[in-house]
């Protein structure tokens, strides 16, 4: 059974910086993209950075240039590195991985992480 688990959120003032971590384990044959979403209350999950196979990334307009999405694939785990946090990055966020496990090959996602940015 695949499984993704997310660390590494918290409560962080604005301006400050947070690491999330997604590591992915059961029967995998291969992970292709990863992305990381988000979901404020009220509002829809949105997706915030990708990654592909090779390492291409593209990023969510409201977060290019203070977030970083990388991946260690020999750990199966993805990170997002986020910087000069602002309250509206205040969400639960979720890891997505596209993976080919002995179950199937399919999309997964974790349980989430909240993001909390205030003073």
């Amino acid at each position: 059974q695949v499984q993704l688990v997310e660390s590494g959120g918290g409560l962080v003032q604005p301006g400050g910086s947070l690491r999330l971590s997604c590591a992915a384990s059961g029967s995998i044959f291969s992970i292709y993209a990863m992305r990381w979403y988000r979901q404020a209350p009220g509002k829809q999950r949105e997706l915030v950075a990708f990654i592909s196979t090779n390492g291409s990334t593209n990023y969510a307009d409201s977060v290019k240039g203070r977030f970083t999405i990388s991946r260690d694939n020999a750990k199966n785990t993805v990170y997002l590195q986020m910087n000069s946090l602002k309250p509206e990055d205040t969400a639960v966020y979720y890891c997505n991985a596209h993976i080919w496990a002995r179950e199937n090959l399919g999309h997964y996602w974790g349980q989430g992480t909240q993001v909390t940015v205030s003073s």
